[in-house]
C-alpha cells in the first residue's frame, strides 16, 4: 500500500474551526483552505509608512567585532568577520492592531508586512512584494503553509509544499531571489556556500541553480543524508551547482563552512556568501508562519505555543523573533531526537557535546547548534564580549556553562523535550492509526515532545518540517505503509548523478571552491 500524504485528502481526528479564526489557513475534511483576497491597499502606498518607521535598520554581530551592517549587506556578508552572527540592532514591533489587520490576508501580503520591517528600505517596496510573490508562487498549496488540524487543540502546521518538499524552501526561495536582486544591482558575482544535514542542500539548489549571479557549492555528510534528499543535490544539471560529499559528519561540514568565512583572504577572494541558518535573511524569512499560524488560531487576541523539531535551532529562533515582534506566543517547545543537546542545556544550564548519533530524522543530528548563538546574545544581555567567551569555550573544551540569570531568561519563553527512536515510530504509527495522518520522523519528534507541553484549552502548533515521502524507509517500519513521492519527483532515484568526494580538510575544499567559482576572477 503506498500513502500519498496529500494533507486535502487526509483524515482526520477532529476537524473543528476555532471561532477565533475569521479565515483560517486550516485543512480538514470539512473546511478546505479559502485564498483571501489581496489587501486593498497598494504596496506603493505602503513604502513611506514602513520606511520612515524602520529605515535605520542595522544590523550587528553577536561577538562585537564586525562592523555593523544595512541589510543587503548583511544578507550578503552571511557570517560577521569576527565569527558572530547578524542581529538587528532593535527588533521591528507590530502593534496588536496592526497584527490583526492581517487577519485574512494571504500569506504573500502578511510576508511583506512583516519582513519589509527589517529591510530599513533598502530594497524598494514594490519589488521587495514582487520577490515575495514570486518565491511562494513555486509552492504547490495556495496557503503556502496550511494548517492541518490533529487533535481538540493541535495542529500540524505543513511546511514542506515547496519545490523540495522541506520547510528549507520558505526561506530559501526568496533568499535566492534577495540575492540574484541585490547582486544585479550591484554588478557582482557571489560564491555561495552551505552545509547540510540533508534539506538545506536540495532547497538551496533548486531556489539558486541556473541563477547567473552565484555559483553554489553545498557540503554534506558522505552517506549520512537520506537517498531522496542526496538525490535531490546531485541530480541537478546546472552548470552552477556543485554537490560536494564530505567524508564526515554535519558538524564537520558546518565548521568547514565557518572556517571558510574566517579565513579572510579566502572570503574575499571568491566573494563568499552562505545560505544557511547563519545568514540572517534565513531566519527572517522562517518569522512569517508564525503569524500566519497564529492569527489562524485566534492571534493576537489569543496566545499560541509552537513544538519545533530543531538541530541548529534555526526555525524556533525565528518564533522568538516573531514574539519580539509583539506575537503573542506563549511557549516556544524545543523538540529533539537522540542527538539532545539543547534539551541536555535547558535541563542543566550546560552546553556540552557528544558524539552524534545516527536516527531517522538526520536533519536533528547535530551537536553544534549554530543559531543557539543568537539566542544566548539576547539571554546574555547583548553583551558580545560574554557571547564570545563561551563559543570559545566550546571551541576549546567542547562545553560552556550558561549563567543561572541567563538560564532563567531562556526557560521564561522556551521548553525542551527529547524523543527516542523508539518513541519516534510509535508516533507514526499512533498518529496514522488515530488520524489518518501520516508524518516523517521529524515532525513525529515534534508530536511527542508537544504532547507532554500541551495545555488543556490553548492550541499548541507542532512545525512539520518535511514530507513523509523524504523518508520512505523509516515511515515504512514504522508503520507499514510507504509514502510516495509527488509525481513531479518521482523518478528523481532514477536520475543521474553528478557530485565530488572530498575529505573534511580545509584546504582541500577551498583549492577545490577556488577552481570552480567564478566570483573574483
Amino acid at each position: 500500500m503506498v500513502y500519498s500524504s496529500d494533507a486535502g485528502k487526509n483524515r482526520l481526528a477532529c476537524s473543528v474551526l476555532l471561532e477565533f479564526s475569521k479565515k483560517p489557513f486550516i485543512t480538514s475534511p470539512i473546511a478546505s483552505f479559502r485564498r483571501d483576497a489581496a489587501d486593498k491597499e497598494p504596496v506603493t502606498a505602503r513604502t513611506d509608512r514602513l520606511r520612515t518607521r524602520d529605515y535605520l535598520v542595522k544590523y550587528v554581530s553577536t561577538r562585537g567585532a564586525a562592523p555593523s551592517l544595512g541589510f543587503c549587506d548583511a544578507l550578503l556578508a552571511g557570517l560577521g568577520r569576527d565569527g558572530g552572527l547578524y542581529v538587528p540592532r532593535e527588533w521591528p514591533s507590530m502593534s496588536k492592531k496592526e497584527i490583526r489587520n492581517l487577519r485574512g490576508k494571504s500569506y504573500q501580503d502578511v510576508a511583506f508586512e512583516v519582513l519589509y520591517r527589517f529591510t530599513g528600505g533598502e530594497i524598494p517596496a514594490d519589488k521587495f512584494k514582487a520577490m515575495i510573490d514570486d518565491a511562494y508562487s513555486t509552492f504547490r498549496h495556495p496557503a503556502v503553509v496550511p494548517l492541518t488540524q490533529t487533535g481538540p487543540n493541535t495542529f500540524v502546521l505543513e511546511l514542506f509544499h515547496g519545490t523540495t518538499l522541506a520547510f528549507k524552501d520558505v526561506a530559501m526561495q526568496l533568499l535566492a531571489r534577495l540575492m540574484d536582486y541585490t547582486l544585479t544591482e550591484r554588478g557582482e558575482r557571489a560564491t555561495i556556500v552551505g552545509a547540510t544535514s540533508g534539506d538545506t542542500g536540495g532547497a538551496a539548489i533548486d531556489a539558486f541553480a541556473g541563477r547567473e549571479r552565484t555559483d553554489i557549492f553545498i557540503l554534506f555528510p558522505n552517506g549520512k543524508v537520506s537517498p531522496v534528499q542526496q538525490r535531490q543535490m546531485t541530480t541537478s544539471t546546472a552548470s552552477n551547482v556543485h554537490a560536494l560529499a564530505i567524508n564526515g559528519n554535519f558538524d564537520d561540514c558546518q565548521t568547514l563552512v565557518k572556517e571558510m568565512f574566517n579565513d579572510v583572504k579566502f572570503r574575499d577572494g571568491v566573494k563568499l556568501s552562505g545560505v544557511n541558518s547563519i545568514n540572517w535573511a534565513r531566519i527572517m524569512a522562517q518569522v512569517v508562519y508564525y503569524f500566519t499560524a497564529s492569527l489562524s488560531l485566534g492571534g493576537p487576541d489569543r496566545k499560541i505555543s509552537f513544538t519545533v523539531p530543531t538541530g541548529n535551532f534555526g526555525d524556533i529562533f525565528a518564533g522568538y523573533v516573531a514574539k519580539k515582534m509583539g506575537l503573542p506566543i506563549d511557549k516556544l517547545v524545543i523538540a529533539t531526537n537522540d542527538n539532545d543537546i539543547l534539551a541536555r542545556t535547558l535541563k542543566t544550564g550546560r552546553y556540552e557535546m557528544r558524539g552524534v548519533k545516527p536516527t531517522t530524522s538526520p536533519s536533528m543530528d547535530i551537536q553544534i547548534s549554530s543559531n543557539f548563538e543568537r539566542l544566548l546574545f539576547e539571554a546574555y544581555d547583548r553583551d558580545s564580549a560574554a557571547v564570545k567567551a563561551s563559543m570559545d569555550g566550546l571551541k576549546q573544551s567542547g562545553a560552556f556553562e550558561i549563567p543561572p540569570k541567563a538560564l532563567k531568561f531562556i526557560k521564561k519563553d522556551f521548553r525542551a523535550g527529547r524523543a527516542t527512536e523508539k518513541q519516534v515510530a510509535a508516533t507514526i504509527r499512533d498518529t496514522l492509526e488515530k488520524t489518518g495522518y501520516l508524518i516523517d520522523p521529524h515532525t513525529a519528534t515534534g508530536v511527542f515532545v508537544a504532547e507532554k507541553h500541551e495545555k488543556a484549552g490553548s492550541p499548541m502548533v507542532v512545525l512539520s518540517t518535511a514530507h513523509p515521502a523524504k523518508f520512505p524507509a523509516a515511515v515504512k517500519s514504522a508503520c507499514a505503509i510507504e509514502p510516495a513521492l509527488p509525481v513531479w519527483l518521482a523518478d528523481i532515484m532514477n536520475r543521474e548523478e553528478r557530485f565530488d568526494i572530498l575529505d573534511a580538510e580545509l584546504k582541500a575544499v577551498e583549492t577545490f571552491i577556488g577552481q570552480h567559482a567564478r566570483a573574483g576572477k
